[in-house]
């Protein structure tokens, strides 16, 4: 078997990989970022590289790559490991869960947390085609890794980006919370649609229009924006409307600075019944049997609180205020999952889509963004 150091040439879709001193840990925001404001739920999460993937071609029949990772658990509750997946020519065709690595147990009646060290594990894939091909390593959405060594029983060469990027933020649900593998979370189902490079900026709880966020997308390559806000807003009762509406203007003027003319898209909430109506902020129950489901506990205070209504209406009237600019679209998050959906495929948490709900929020954007006349159409 050949080891090949991981560079920033054979990865994908990360800022930043750090050096840790067992392994390469791919950060999806610059370490000034995390520097500034190391937020413990916004390093957790763009520690977790959604949409991040070892791209390479190679005639290996396997391939090894030695992971370390980091995952997080609520005591009381069961959550699924994350998994890696194996994409050969576009097409995927393995999927391995995680095991192993270093676990950290929070109390939510505490608010304490406990670390548990854990060992390295390795993920194989055997009986790839034969041939020279494109191999794509896409690493867990929804726990930190550090990545030890790749090994393969041929050499592989870095592959030069040729698709458009399109750079993606959102919350949890762009993050890919419930979904199963990396592949099946609705951004990655619309970007591999779309035939586009993504790099995923959805971070769990933590779409909250923040400045340091929009320097980062108006700093980053980009062919096609969107930007996914609101239901953080709520759930964390975060804002009232006053601070909310000039939050996003700011936040869509800094990306402009940077990118004046690329196709931006302002993407509205999806339907989530337990903030339809009820403000925030939203708290987690966990049953006997470890089954989480979110609810909301608003209304608080005399001042009125923002619900997934009020946001629509906000960012739909926003959109309309910025007229000026042709190439920004609004896409009103009820088309990809609305009342309806709610009936046929139940958010399982009251909260997050499962993966087929994922699947069907992806192919409903790329229709919409990648299709004749949308918005991120190749002219």
């Amino acid at each position: 078997m050949i080891t090949t150091p991981l560079t920033d040439a054979l990865v994908r879709g990360a800022a930043e990989l750090e050096d840790t001193g067992r392994g390469l840990r791919p950060h999806r925001l610059p370490s000034r970022v995390r520097t500034l404001f190391p937020d413990p739920q916004l390093m957790a999460a763009e520690s977790q590289p959604s949409g991040v993937r070892v791209v390479m071609t190679t005639e290996a029949r396997t391939v090894e790559l030695d992971l370390h990772p980091t995952r997080v658990s609520y005591r009381g509750t069961s959550r699924p490991r994350g998994s890696v997946d194996l994409v050969v020519d576009g097409m995927l065709v393995a999927g391995t869960r995680l095991d192993g690595g270093d676990h950290v147990e929070i109390d939510l009646a505490t608010g304490t947390s406990e670390f548990h060290a854990g060992q390295a594990t390795t993920v194989r894939f055997d009986d790839l085609p034969g041939g020279d091909k494109l191999v794509e390593i896409w690493l867990p959405h929804n726990e930190g890794v550090e990545v030890v060594a790749l090994r393969t029983d041929a050499p592989v060469h870095p592959v030069a980006a040729e698709k458009r990027i399109w750079v993606h933020h959102g919350s949890s649900i762009s993050h890919g919370s419930n979904a199963t593998s990396p592949t099946r979370i609705w951004p990655v189902v619309a970007a591999r649609l779309g035939d586009v490079e993504l790099h995923n900026l959805g971070f769990g709880g933590s779409a909250l229009a923040d400045q340091f966020v929009a320097r980062v997308i108006r700093d980053r390559p980009a062919d096609l924006i969107s930007v996914k806000l609101g239901i953080n807003v709520v759930n964390l009762d975060a804002m009232r409307l006053r601070a909310f509406v000039p939050a996003v203007h700011g936040f869509l003027d800094t990306i402009r600075d940077g990118h004046p003319d690329t196709p931006l898209l302002l993407v509205s909430p999806i339907f989530c019944g337990t903030h339809e109506d009820t403000p925030g902020p939203g708290k987690m129950h966990t049953d006997a049997a470890g089954t989480v489901t979110f609810a909301a506990s608003g209304p608080h205070g005399p001042a009125p609180q923002l619900t997934l209504r009020i946001i629509r209406d906000a960012l739909r009237s926003l959109a309309e205020r910025r007229a000026d600019d042709p190439n920004l679209h609004h896409l009103d998050g009820l088309r990809l999952y609305g009342e309806q959906d709610a009936v046929t495929h139940p958010l399982p948490d009251a909260l997050h889509p499962d993966t087929a709900t994922h699947g069907l929020i992806g192919e409903r954007f790329a229709r919409y963004a990648f299709g004749a006349g949308g918005p991120f159409a190749a002219r």
